[in-house]
């Protein structure tokens, strides 16, 4: 039997790495419960009123945040506050499928289509692969806003 996963990172800033990967991936960032978001609705604003109004507060470093697939297909993303910073390179990372079909040129150019747009988002770009058939597509090697490394793929 298959196992449903929550991928989740630790991090310095739930939100601006929430909105990050949302955006990096089509993702949304879900409302409370029982709570209906309308298209331009903050839904981290609408978090804080739900739990204000449940009598708690909330310190900053206790907020955490999520980002589901509005299709239900993909995993829910999970965002919570750790001290440490990160120290090393990742022991696991993403593949973000930028150019799914594509191959050679097209699928490079693709790539550095995705990646200009993510930079302009806050990552940064390390690394580039370029194809090397029959075993080697081409990628990016990236860093999201806190230097966990995913690639474009």
């Amino acid at each position: 039997m298959s196992r449903a996963v929550q991928i989740t990172f630790d991090c310095h800033d739930p939100i601006k790495l929430a909105t990050f990967w949302a955006e990096t991936l089509g993702y949304v960032i879900p409302g409370p419960p029982g709570v209906r978001l309308d298209a331009g609705d903050d839904p981290f604003a609408a978090w804080h009123e739900f739990i204000s109004g449940l009598g708690m507060n909330m310190k900053p470093e206790d907020f955490r945040a999520a980002i589901e697939d509005p299709q239900g297909r993909g995993p829910r993303v999970f965002f919570q506050i750790v001290p440490e910073g990160k120290a090393v390179k990742n022991r696991v990372h993403l593949d973000v499928r930028a150019a799914p079909g594509l191959q050679n040129q097209e699928r490079m150019q693709a790539l550095e289509d995705e990646c200009r747009r993510l930079q302009d988002l806050g990552a940064q770009r390390l690394e580039r692969v370029d194809p090397n058939p029959p075993m080697e597509t081409g990628f990016i090697v990236m860093a999201d806003p806190e230097g966990n490394e995913f690639c474009l793929d």
